[in-house]
């Protein structure tokens, strides 16, 4: 630790203000940047610097700092929905980030302290932070619908060290960060390089078992002949996407993309998936726009996004599967919506001022379906849909009634700006194809458009606002993975067993 460090330490602070820095330098682990090893070295310096005071209350103070660094710096694009209507909505923009970042470190803040109330050394304390903010991060990943956005193991997508998340899920990728950033601290400053070099060994060691648990060839997996998905990306940006003038455009655009020839001169696909909410018409009004899309597809199915009205008049976002004539195969019904997105909490208070959900309709907002489903297309096997934010939940897709032989995710990421969200949402979507060993494609409005085989790799994308299609081949499933049978439930008992052994282990010294 260097001079500045330790005097940092030392002055509370100063010792918060470094952690807001340290924060936000941490997010450069997350995507589009994705710096694993420069977001561990911050953070084991932050935690370095959070386990020194024996004060809980000072610990959990910077544990806050630190998080609302960091969510501010990861999260910063979440100003960007409020954008699209700056009139009406634009004044809430420097308030949702303000209040998200403050509002999510508070969990930060809770790991921490906890460390700080119930460790009596700086090892304990840094210890015991593997497992307090490994179960933040699992909290917040549920409570008040979840927002499990930015994880700490996030950092590892794109790397071999992902791989681990097919037995431990994301929660695992963040114990496994956690413990390697907190090694130096453990092992104190005397032997801090041991710590140092203990960590890398860690993460090496994950990284070796990344490598070699995926094939080297990717064809392995694919049919013969091979069943071709072509996902199609109309780029409408999200102010001109409703416009009378411009829908047209953007719908005439998603036929000729359905209709055009493969690329590759490889074979016409059997199934075209376009994105969340991109036919122009309510389900009920939208028969010549099915017609339209069968002819298009020249004999393939489809997978549309749109919206539909019940009987009730309660709106919903939904996908369709429609067969290779234009009929109604299936229908998903979205159901876990956005909040203050898709839907308002306590939306009688909030109507009286005139706030609704940034995507609400006639009624104020969206209606949730039924639960997750998978639905059987003819040719391409048992699907599983996910509509936009349902992809960040890896227990949704653990509860679906039956395994999937692959996931379809369809979105419209326009929401989200230029800039980080639509790389982090993709990357989640990544993770989601390696926790299950599933194939996972994904049709986007402004992009990322994305093919991946059960291990994450990327096998073809139509890059961020582009306008554009591709083809690519389905492979098949792997078995279930560890973590799709047992999902989060052995890190859960992981934590348990370490938090216990931590606290025994400070009893017994005391009584000794």
């Amino acid at each position: 630790m260097s001079a500045a460090i330790m005097r940092a330490v030392e002055t509370r602070r100063s010792g918060q203000l470094l952690c807001i820095c340290l924060g936000a330098l941490l997010a450069m682990g997350q995507a589009p940047l994705g710096w694993a090893w420069g977001a561990v070295a911050v953070l084991a310096v932050a935690l370095y610097l959070i386990s020194v005071p024996a004060d809980w209350r000072v610990a959990a103070w910077r544990g806050w700092a630190l998080g609302t660094g960091y969510f501010a710096a990861a999260l910063f694009w979440i100003v960007e929905p409020f954008l699209v209507d700056i009139g009406r909505h634009g004044w809430m923009a420097p308030f949702a980030l303000v209040f998200m970042a403050g509002g999510l470190a508070l969990f930060w803040a809770l790991a921490f302290g906890l460390a700080g109330r119930f460790g009596s050394t700086r090892r304990q304390r840094a210890a015991l932070a593997i497992v307090t903010l490994t179960g933040a991060e699992m909290l917040r990943s549920v409570i008040f619908t979840g927002f499990p956005w930015a994880l700490v193991g996030h950092i590892w997508i794109g790397w071999p060290q992902m791989q681990l998340a097919a037995i431990v899920g994301a929660h695992g990728l963040t114990v496994l960060t956690v413990s390697a950033a907190a090694l130096p601290a453990i092992f104190g400053p005397a032997r801090v390089w041991l710590g140092v070099l203990a960590g890398v060994a860690l993460l090496g060691l994950s990284g070796l078992f990344g490598t070699f648990r995926v094939p080297d060839d990717p064809a392995l997996l694919v049919s013969d002949p091979p069943s071709i998905v072509r996902l199609v990306q109309p780029n409408a940006p999200q102010h001109l996407k409703w416009s009378p003038e411009m829908a047209p455009i953007y719908y005439q655009r998603l036929l000729e993309q359905t209709a055009a020839a493969p690329s590759t001169g490889g074979p016409r696909p059997g199934l075209v998936i376009w994105p969340e909410t991109s036919v122009p018409a309510l389900l009920h009004n939208a028969a010549p726009a099915f017609e339209a899309i069968a002819d298009a597809a020249q004999g393939a199915q489809s997978i549309v996004g749109l919206q539909r009205i019940d009987d009730q008049g309660r709106w919903f976002n939904s996908l369709v599967a429609l067969s290779s004539e234009g009929g109604i195969e299936a229908l998903y019904d979205k159901h876990h919506l956005v909040p203050f997105g898709e839907y308002m909490p306590l939306v009688e208070i909030f109507a009286r001022w005139g706030v609704f959900g940034l995507a609400a309709n006639e009624t104020g907002g969206y209606s949730s379906g039924p639960g997750p489903q998978v639905l059987d297309l003819d040719g391409f096997g048992r699907m599983l849909p996910l509509i936009c934010y349902e992809a960040i939940f890896p227990g949704d897709i653990s509860g679906a009634p039956v395994r999937a032989d692959w996931i379809v995710q369809i979105t419209n990421d326009a929401w989200f700006g230029h800039l980080s969200g639509p790389f982090q949402h993709l990357a989640q979507a990544r993770l989601r194809a390696v926790e299950q060993g599933l194939p996972l494609f994904r049709a986007a409005n402004t992009g990322v458009s994305a093919a991946f085989d059960p291990y994450g790799r990327e096998l073809a994308r139509v890059p961020l606002d582009t306008a554009g299609f591709i083809d690519a081949p389905l492979p098949a499933p792997l078995p279930p993975t560890v973590y799709a049978r047992y999902g989060d439930t052995p890190v859960g008992i992981l934590l348990l067993a370490l938090g216990a052994v931590i606290v025994l282990s400070r009893r017994r010294a005391r009584l000794g």
